[in-house]
């Protein structure tokens, strides 16, 4: 009788009379094993939906850092600085812009990060501007290197760390877990005598010994952490296990109640968003996280996801978030323009198919009210696409529109140069979309800020045995150069016609293209990735490789996609030449290569 009673009272009528009537102990047994785990998520889930009795949640990104990491996603400074001000208008608390010892290139990005973006107010509900962080590893130099690059914004943050898993501490750091509560408290301490806001992250901290991170983290607390990150680094844990763990170090911390904790989860089971979910449940009230969940192997939890649960389940979850929501899509696709890695379709809350309806079922009921079958509108994330302008439209129109579309500030010459093209793009298409705006701005964005190889011209002849492309380039003395190669297709010509007048030994990784808008005048949208490779020596293949891989991606839009082609892989081209402060191969004579026509200026303006 009295397990009946503590049955009904803990499963509800429901499951109380099938346990009666399937008289089983292996189902009393299931449904009090059922109860007990049901009954904390629904003490957790009596929560308020005022926002006034919920509290903030830090919104952590690191797509300038952890996202970067992704093969192939490496930024420039240029990139750099466009991404972080779309961060800083899309509401987010913390933005990780690299690891300034890394490389002089990585301080350099951060530092200018710091200078220009630091400052930022626009868009922002907080009031205050957007706190820019750095990592460093739990060493002095790395510490110092990370202040200098991270100081000079108004809100700056060191973020050091160190493995606290044992086979880490055994086989990579080779110490003992002594000598890592000594490491990492000096290294906090020294943080904490250059700025006043300080992270502390245990790498590994899903496969550590709880128990001993709690000893750590009481260390560090006491030495002036602010923050406690708990990164699940390999994606290994489950949401129960996470939850667990952030709520046993919050009660068994000491200090633990007066920081800030923090998550930052991978996604290599597929597991990111709904760990760093149930981490906001345990009590973490900061999420580490980035656009479209970039980041190394399996990425990262991807931001859009964490922030619209947040937004569709308010009665769930004990916090709020800042972020601006109507900045999400904008913010996925310069991410995607930017880095050349493209969101899936199906992918949640930015993907191309994230609101659209197919079976018919779904249709109908979409048309006659859209909470049939949509839990959030597309304008809550940004989605939206109206037919605005033509080629009647003027500087004045054109710019007020993109103020409507978020992009204020712009930089003269972009505007100039995205103007140019949207004229161009008038007399190819009879009406231009948000969409089409947008893809023009982004192709402005990645482009280098210093164009070596300049691209004049394009032509092809293709649909028969042998295609051929033409091209004309200025290059960096200025001379023209008009060249011509075949190639198994259009694309594959154009690629050997430039590869031929430019001379830099080039091997092309990936090659993606799509439709940007609807329509059969829709913009088509080119992304490619491009490594060096030394010319070949009489003994080596013709396509070894440079020791060198970094990737270098661009990107262009354009309603001919054999021209975005061609200016994409130009783009990728001089992002390469860019980072080479001494290129033989540009120095080198390019008059006497059979079927080239090279022209000097002095005779180039007598051809005018």
């Amino acid at each position: 009788f009295f397990p009946t009673i503590h049955l009904f009272l803990l499963c509800g009528v429901d499951d109380t009379r099938m346990m009666l009537r399937s008289g089983t102990r292996a189902f009393i047994r299931r449904a009090t094993a059922n109860a007990s785990r049901r009954q904390p998520r629904n003490q957790a889930r009596a929560f308020s939906t005022k926002d006034e009795d919920k509290d903030y949640l830090t919104v952590f990104d690191t797509t300038l850092r952890d996202g970067e990491q992704s093969p192939g996603a490496t930024m420039n400074i240029k990139e750099k600085i466009t991404l972080a001000t779309q961060l800083s208008r899309l509401g987010v608390d913390v933005c990780e812009a690299g690891f300034p010892i890394a490389s002089d290139g990585d301080f350099e990005a951060v530092k200018i990060v710091a200078q220009e973006v630091g400052p930022l107010l626009e868009n922002r509900a907080s009031g205050k501007p957007m706190r820019i962080c750095g990592l460093s590893r739990a060493i002095e130099k790395d510490i110092e290197r990370c202040y200098e690059a991270v100081r000079h914004a108004p809100l700056h943050r060191i973020h050091t760390f160190l493995a606290t898993s044992d086979i880490h501490l055994k086989n990579k750091l080779r110490i003992s877990r002594e000598e890592c509560i000594a490491q990492s408290v000096k290294a906090v301490a020294f943080a904490s005598s250059l700025v006043d806001d300080v992270e502390f992250s245990a790498e590994d901290a899903g496969r550590s010994d709880p128990a001993f991170m709690a000893e750590v983290f009481g260390e560090v607390i006491r030495a002036g952490a602010k923050t406690i990150n708990v990164p699940d680094t390999v994606g290994f844990v489950t949401p129960r296990e996470y939850y667990e763990l952030i709520k046993y170090l919050k009660e068994n911390t000491p200090g633990g109640d007066t920081i800030t904790w923090s998550t930052h989860c991978h996604n290599d089971l597929g597991l990111a968003v709904a760990n760093t979910l149930e981490g906001v449940m345990g009590g973490a009230r900061q999420v580490e996280v980035t656009i479209n969940g970039i980041g190394e192997r399996a990425g990262n939890a991807s931001l859009e996801e964490v922030v619209m649960a947040l937004y569709t389940w308010p009665q769930v979850f004990p916090v709020q978030s800042l972020v601006d929501t109507t900045q999400i899509t904008r913010t996925s696709r310069m991410v995607t323009s930017v880095t050349g890695m493209s969101v899936q379709p199906n992918k949640a809350i930015v993907g191309a198919n994230a609101f659209a309806h197919e079976a018919g079922i779904h249709q109908d009921g979409v048309l006659k009210h859209a909470a049939t079958y949509e839990i959030m509108s597309p304008a809550s994330v940004g989605l939206k696409s109206t037919l605005v302008l033509g080629k009647h439209s003027g500087r004045a129109a054109f710019n007020s529109r993109l103020e409507e579309l978020g992009y204020t500030g712009l930089d003269k010459e972009v505007l100039q140069a995205a103007f140019k093209r949207f004229k161009a793009l008038c007399d190819q298409k009879k009406t231009i979309t948000d969409t089409d705006i947008e893809a023009i701005l982004e192709s402005e964005f990645v482009k280098p800020t210093e164009e070596a190889w300049v691209l004049n011209s394009c032509h092809v002849s293709c649909g028969h045995k042998h295609p051929t492309a033409t091209v004309s380039i200025t290059t960096p003395s200025g001379r023209t150069i008009i060249d011509s190669a075949t190639g198994g297709g259009p694309v594959e010509a154009v690629y050997n016609a430039i590869s031929r007048a430019v001379r830099v030994p080039i091997r092309l990784v990936q090659f993606h293209v799509e439709a940007v808008s609807e329509g059969r005048d829709a913009i088509g949208k080119v992304s490619v990735r491009v490594t060096r490779r030394d010319p070949p020596k009489d003994d080596e293949e013709a396509l070894a490789v440079h020791d060198d891989e970094t990737a270098y991606h661009g990107s262009s839009a354009h309603v001919d996609i054999i021209q975005g082609s061609a200016e994409a892989f130009m783009n990728a081209i001089n992002k390469m030449v860019a980072e080479s402060e001494e290129n033989e191969l540009q120095r080198k004579a390019v008059d006497f290569w059979p079927g080239r026509v090279v022209i000097n200026p002095a005779e180039q303006k007598q051809v005018a």
